[in-house]
């Protein structure tokens, strides 16, 4: 069956009517406001602060730490050594290399080389000192103390009660 072609005309110019009617609408009271857009200056420009320069020297350092403390010391002894070679800068970290190289010689029952390295930790780093359990560990603190004795004052404190000579 076919339609004769006056009703589709007529079905489709009231179906356009609708339509552009209903575009004429207004918003309800109650709608929201659309927030009015005002053009404002660029977002400015974040430039990450540049990433550290990880030297072979520390790189090495880390991977000696890391070595360390896997309990890896064969490992670890040539990374420490490959660090100090390659030219560490910060005493601390000069330091920290000696110090746990200090801890490896003396478990390997080499005490002479454990005492040289605890020497060039304090050399490197006059602030050195091992903490008070690392420096009560039997292996290496009996080396430690013998290798950096601690400095006795040159004055000896007034006795309580001592009677000061007057001048």
């Amino acid at each position: 069956m076919r339609i004769p072609a006056h009703f589709a005309f007529k079905r489709l110019t009231t179906v356009v009517a609708v339509l552009v009617l209903s575009a004429c609408t207004t918003p309800p009271k109650d709608a929201p406001v659309p927030p009015n857009l005002v053009a404002s200056a660029p977002a400015p420009v974040v430039v990450a602060p540049p990433a550290p320069v990880v030297t072979p020297a520390d790189a090495a350092l880390a991977q000696g730490l890391k070595a360390y403390q896997a309990a890896q010391y064969t490992i670890a002894e040539t990374q420490f050594n490959t660090a100090l070679q390659a030219g560490l800068t910060a005493p601390a970290d000069v330091a920290t290399a000696h110090k746990h190289l200090a801890f490896i010689y003396c478990t390997s029952r080499r005490e002479s080389a454990c005492a040289k390295a605890f020497k060039a930790a304090r050399a490197a780093d006059p602030s050195f000192a091992l903490t008070k359990a690392e420096a009560g560990h039997p292996m290496w603190g009996p080396v430690y103390r013998k290798a950096l004795p601690v400095a006795k004052s040159a004055k000896k404190p007034a006795k309580k009660g001592a009677v000061k000579p007057q001048s």
